[in-house]
This record gives C-alpha cells, sequence and structure tokens, in this order.
C-alpha cells in the first residue's frame, strides 16, 4: 500500500481538552509517531500560553519553516512546539486573527468554487471555519519547504470534524499534490435531529440532509461538512452506524470506517492496579458516607454514569429511570445490598436522590484531579481524575441515544469495568461482533430504538441485578472478559484502518498527476 512521508493532521482539540476527539487524537498519536517518527504535525488552534496546557513550544523545531514564514509572512503568528501526549508529536498552533478582515472574500471563494452556503452562519461558525482557512495556508506553506528538500516526498493532510472543512477547500484549490483526508466523527445534522428530539432511527430513510439542515437552521454547518465529504481523496467515519448517517444525510458513501481505538498505557497493572482500586473505592465509600450522612451497610455496589450534558443523546435520563427501576427490582427480589450510583456529568447540578434502595450522587465538576471541588461533601475526590475513580466502580452505564463510537464504555472495559450501552452505540455494535453482548461477557449491549424506552430502563436494570447476584469467580472472570475487550480495541490492531485510509488518499491525489 502507498504511504505517506508526511502525515499534517488538525481538529479543534488539537492541544485543546474539549471532548472526545482529544481521547481520539491524543492516543492515537503514539502509534503515529511510531511509524512516522517526527513526520506527524498537527495543527490546532492557538489560544494563548496560558490556555494551551498540553503544547510546549520549540523553536528549534521546523527552524527553517518558521524563520522563512517570519520573513515573508509576519501576519501569520504561529507557535511550534511538541504535543505533550503519548508519543510527544510536533504541534503547530495557529492565531488566524489575520483572516477576519478577510472573511466575506472566503466565503465568497468557498461559494463559487464548492457551493458552502456561509451566509446563514451564527455561533462559532466563523471561528471554526476561519481557523480551517489558514490551516490550509499553512499546511500549503510547510509542504512547499518539505518538497525543495524532498522533491517525491508524499503528504496527507487529515481534517476533523466541520470545524477544520475549509483546509480540505484550500488544499483542493490551491495545493491539490497533498491527499486530503475527511472524518466526521458525528454528522452534524444527526446529531441536531437527535437533539432536538425527533425520531432519528424510526424514519431515518425518510430523512433528507438538506431539507433537515434548513429546518433546524444547520445550513451552514451542514453545507460544510457535505462539501467536505464530497471533495476530499478519502472520506472516513468511525462506526458503521455513522457511515450509514453519511449515506442518508450527506449523500456520501465514506470511503472506510477508521474505527477509535486507545493506548493501554494509562491502565495500571498487577499490585498497582489493585492499590488504585483500593484507593477508589475508598474515595467512593467515604463521598457516600458525608452525602448520606450515616456508615454505608455491608459491601456497596457503585455504578456510574458520566459524560457530556446530552440528556437525551448521552442516555442520562435513561440511566436515572433504570436505576428507579433497579429499586424497584432488588426490592422484589429482596436484594440486600446498597447500591451508589454516581452520575458524573459536568454542569449537571442536581441533589441526592433517594430512589428505593439505589442512592444517586451527582458529580458535577470536571475531575482534572487539580481543580479543588467546592462541594464540602466530595472533598474525598480532590486530587483524583475520573479514572482515578472508574477504576473503583462494580458497574458502568452508558445508555446512549445517539454516540458514533463511544469513548466511555471502551475506557471503563480497559480499567476492568463491565459496562451496559446500546445498539445505537459504534462501540457496542462492535462489541457484539466481537462476541461480546451480556454483562457476563463484560458487555451487555441492549437494543435501543426510538420506541423501546420502557424495555431499555427494565432491561439495563435487570443486567445490573444479574450482576449483583454473580459469585465472586463469575464476576472477576466478567471483569477479565471485559479487560479482554478492550484489549482489541488497543491502536496497534485499529491502526491499519489509518493505512488503508491514507493508501486511499493517496491513490487518488496522484492521479491527478
Amino acid at each position: 500500500m502507498l504511504s505517506p512521508d508526511y502525515i499534517f493532521e488538525t481538529s479543534w482539540e488539537v492541544c485543546n481538552k474539549v471532548g472526545g476527539i482529544y481521547a481520539v487524537l491524543s492516543t492515537r498519536a503514539a502509534s503515529m509517531v511510531k511509524e512516522h517518527p517526527d513526520k506527524v504535525i498537527f495543527f490546532g488552534p492557538d489560544f494563548g500560553e496560558q490556555s494551551n496546557k498540553f503544547f510546549r513550544q520549540d523553536n528549534e523545531l521546523l527552524a527553517e519553516w518558521q524563520q522563512e514564514l517570519h520573513r515573508s509572512h509576519p501576519e501569520w503568528r504561529i507557535r511550534v512546539g511538541r504535543w505533550t501526549i503519548p508519543g510527544e508529536p510536533i504541534a503547530v498552533l495557529l492565531c488566524f486573527d489575520h483572516l477576519w478582515e478577510r472573511k466575506n472574500d472566503i466565503y465568497g471563494w468557498a461559494w463559487r468554487e464548492y457551493g458552502v452556503k456561509s451566509h446563514a452562519a451564527y455561533g462559532d461558525y466563523d471561528e471554526s471555519s476561519l481557523f480551517g482557512y489558514a490551516c490550509g495556508e499553512t499546511m500549503a506553506s510547510l509542504a512547499d519547504m518539505i518538497w525543495r528538500h524532498e522533491s517525491k516526498a508524499k503528504i496527507c493532510a487529515h481534517a476533523n470534524e466541520w470545524q477544520t472543512a475549509f483546509s480540505i477547500f484550500y488544499l483542493h484549490s490551491f495545493c491539490p499534490s497533498i491527499a486530503t483526508l475527511f472524518t466526521t466523527h458525528a454528522t452534524s445534522i444527526g446529531r441536531s435531529i437527535a437533539g432536538n428530539g425527533k425520531p432519528l432511527y424510526d424514519y431515518f430513510e425518510g430523512y433528507h440532509g438538506d431539507q433537515m439542515a434548513e429546518e433546524l437552521n444547520m445550513v451552514s454547518k451542514h453545507s460544510v461538512e457535505k462539501e467536505a465529504a464530497h471533495y476530499a481523496d478519502c472520506f472516513t467515519t468511525v462506526s458503521d452506524i455513522t457511515a450509514r448517517e453519511c449515506k442518508q444525510l450527506l449523500d456520501k458513501p465514506v470511503d472506510i470506517v477508521t474505527p477509535n481505538g486507545f493506548e493501554p498505557g494509562f491502565v495500571p497493572t498487577g499490585k498497582a492496579f489493585d492499590t488504585r482500586r483500593g484507593e477508589a473505592r475508598r474515595a467512593l465509600c467515604l463521598t457516600a458516607e458525608q452525602m448520606l450522612g450515616r456508615a454505608l451497610v455491608g459491601e456497596p455496589v457503585f455504578i456510574a454514569i458520566a459524560g457530556r450534558l446530552e440528556w437525551k443523546n448521552k442516555g442520562i435520563d435513561a440511566f436515572l429511570y433504570a436505576m428507579e427501576a433497579l429499586g424497584e427490582q432488588m426490592y422484589r427480589e429482596n436484594i440486600e445490598r446498597e447500591v451508589i450510583a454516581y452520575v458524573m456529568v459536568p454542569y449537571l447540578d442536581k441533589p441526592l436522590m433517594r430512589i428505593g434502595h439505589v442512592t444517586v450522587i451527582y458529580v458535577p465538576y470536571y475531575l482534572d484531579g487539580k481543580t479543588a471541588l467546592p462541594n464540602m461533601h466530595l472533598h474525598a475526590m480532590n486530587g483524583m481524575t475520573y479514572y482515578d475513580l472508574l477504576i473503583g466502580m462494580d458497574l458502568t452505564c452508558f445508555p446512549s441515544y445517539y454516540e458514533p463510537w463511544g469513548y466511555t464504555p471502551l475506557e471503563s472495559v480497559a480499567f476492568h469495568v463491565p459496562t451496559i450501552t446500546t445498539s445505537l452505540t459504534g462501540f457496542g455494535l462492535w462489541a457484539c461482533q466481537e462476541g461480546a453482548c451480556h454483562i457476563e461477557q463484560g458487555v451487555e449491549v441492549v437494543e435501543r430504538t426510538d420506541s423501546n424506552f420502557r424495555y431499555l430502563v427494565e432491561t439495563i436494570a435487570d443486567s445490573a441485578c444479574r450482576y449483583m447476584r454473580l459469585d465472586d469467580d463469575k464476576k472477576t472472570a466478567a471483569r477479565e472478559a471485559a479487560a479482554d475487550i478492550a484489549h482489541k480495541a488497543e491502536w496497534k490492531y485499529f491502526f491499519k484502518y489509518y493505512r488503508k485510509a491514507y493508501h486511499i488518499a493517496l491513490t487518488k491525489s496522484l492521479s491527478r498527476g
């Protein structure tokens, strides 16, 4: 297969930890750097030295290019250094303020050349589009310098999500020798349909992307994403479920599915694993006792959900109803265990709930291990990250309605914690293909549709009850099965899909001569 000599990759989340794409890129980078040492260069937005906490500047990197830019384009303000993640790839952070005065000209060009409908823009569209355009300019400049030294160097440029789509258009017009890839991690219009409470799946074949973009005021974002999908040399997405969306809503089948993997290095092993799990359970137990004002009875069962504050899409509503159903089932079956359900969702600030045999505790903060939590009852969690607490859970539950992949259940099984998810997640579908569909196998995948909410809730409750009834040996086997599933999703197994994507892009770009 054709392989790139250099890989440029851009995302709004390069050195900018705001969502799931950060996890995708920051864990994949080590595999990329291993195959292409110092030939992998990420491009991200520059928010200033105080904001880009995961970036270390190094002016010796790409020094010739930096000096050339300073002379030829003093208005281009860039910083070059290392992204401080495993693999430490080169990163270029861009300030794109110089493009604001050219915004209307850029949008006019994109309309004439690519049919991009920027006239309906609002919110973060302008900032994202100008960042994408700046990435295209900067990538083309760096490519020119590389080709002066290595005339036959094969270069791939990979743009993630609609925020970086303008880089695809720029390179297609002004630097067509670069092979381009575009990945949508979730279609903007599919997410919008789901987020607006419309039944995405029951009437899936009846939705037309352009029509729904007009109805939901998503014209510009949908337009830029759709055109990037059509003009990129290789169009990818992260799961079969989202590939179906792309074909229906963007009128463009993907060239290849590139599923999300992870690097296992942050999961402790051996005695360190047992120590960390013990510390986590003590913190979870102490927090519950402080919230309840009493000691817990016996050995508690800890269940968790985590993620962004998307009430329906992330299944937070289903989780809470399932905890109520679990309490009722425990009462009917006379299961005398204390169940503590942790809802770790930033900005979701609700009081402690009592639901039968289940206590729900809200942790409405981002657990970065550095910021002191203001709630005095959560002080036992101070200095601990989400991963520090995840390792202590008995179960996790992520009953998502809209989830193109699903890093949270994958992270859970990586920490040997069995998880419950749904058939509407990319990870859930993949786990079933790997033979894991029931909680005893490490992952329970519950069928979810637009019309079976009660079934979903009751099945989650039954799955949790089944797990609690397992003896210690079977619980240990379920935890080991969860870890085995995670092992199959490591980047060393999934990176092959990216090799194929680079080959597809290079084959198409080389055919242009």
